[in-house]
């Protein structure tokens, strides 16, 4: 039965996705936008932390010089910022400006309006079910990832 349950998400959450997935990352103050890959090299960024380009490529399984591309793009849009380590003047780090910040903060995957429209094709007591069992859905979420944590990256 866990089986078809399974089945039965991976069948239907595509079709939610594809309804209302957003394309693009709009900036909430200039209204310029970025591609969702652009704005996702931007969530694995912090203003204060910096991560280094050659981490932040593994991470995202790109070559050195895909993600020092894309870098390029973002420090020239005003989004991040490149600096030498103090350690290492040969290893670049990545810091995230306070545009940066505001297009990390402002991406969703799903587009609100697309959700609010979905949402109002229910009726009143269907999308409350609806909404309890995405409530459900996200709680059970957040156990699986406290326990792969506290597993250090188990799979179960």
């Amino acid at each position: 039965m866990p089986q078809r349950d399974a089945e039965q998400v991976l069948r239907l959450y595509p079709r939610i996705y594809f309804a209302c997935h957003t394309r693009h990352v709009r900036d909430p103050e200039t209204g310029n936008t970025l591609s969702r890959h652009q704005a996702s090299v931007l969530s694995h960024l912090d203003d204060v932390d910096p991560t280094s380009v050659s981490e932040l490529a593994e991470h995202l399984g790109v070559t050195a010089s895909t993600m020092s591309l894309m870098v390029s793009r973002l420090e020239r849009g005003g989004y991040l910022r490149r600096t030498p380590s103090p350690a290492d003047a040969r290893v670049v780090h990545l810091r995230l400006t306070a545009a940066g910040v505001r297009i990390r903060d402002a991406q969703s995957v799903l587009d609100a309006g697309r959700v609010e429209h979905m949402l109002a094709q229910l009726p009143v007591e269907q999308r409350r079910q609806a909404l309890h069992g995405l409530q459900l859905l996200a709680q059970a979420a957040d156990q699986m990832v406290k326990r792969r944590t506290a597993n250090k990256g188990g799979n179960k």
